[in-house]
């Protein structure tokens, strides 16, 4: 018989680095589930992955206090600030403050291939060609120029 579930938890996690403080620890806590456990099989499913990204994260809840956990691609915004050479870090940059006005970097289309390549799972399109006006549209959002 299948375990009921009792809710989902979304939460975006750095690659690596789960800890149970807030916002890990308040989120599974209040459901009664086990944050070590989490913790300890985040932290060793993103070993191989670039420490410090954000990994957006699904965790699902049952009612037996048990859970799973769905691990997506970090935002296509981490890639982009990484492409442009935006500085990134414990206060990452963000993206132009007037968009439209203002550009603050450029991304080449190579780039934009190798994002689009790469969020393919996680996005809502079937190919890589409608990933990448998606990505570009994210990208003119910021405030980068997509050359080339």
């Amino acid at each position: 018989m299948a375990k009921k579930i009792a809710g989902y938890i979304k939460l975006q996690v750095p690659a690596g680095a789960a800890n149970p403080s807030p916002p890990i620890g308040p989120a599974l806590g209040q459901r009664g589930l086990n944050i070590m456990e989490f913790c300890k099989a985040f932290n060793a499913r993103t070993a191989q992955l670039e420490k410090g990204s954000p990994i957006p994260v699904v965790i699902t809840a049952f009612q037996d206090r048990s859970f799973t956990f769905e691990m997506k691609q970090p935002p296509v915004t981490f890639f982009l600030k990484k492409a442009a050479g935006l500085k990134l870090g414990k206060k990452p940059a963000s993206g132009a403050k007037t968009t439209g006005k203002q550009i603050v970097g450029k991304v080449t289309r190579e780039q934009v291939r190798e994002i689009a390549e790469k969020k393919i799972v996680d996005l809502n399109c079937d190919s890589i060609e409608s990933a990448m006006k998606m990505i570009e549209g994210s990208a003119r959002a910021m405030g980068l120029q997509v050359v080339g």
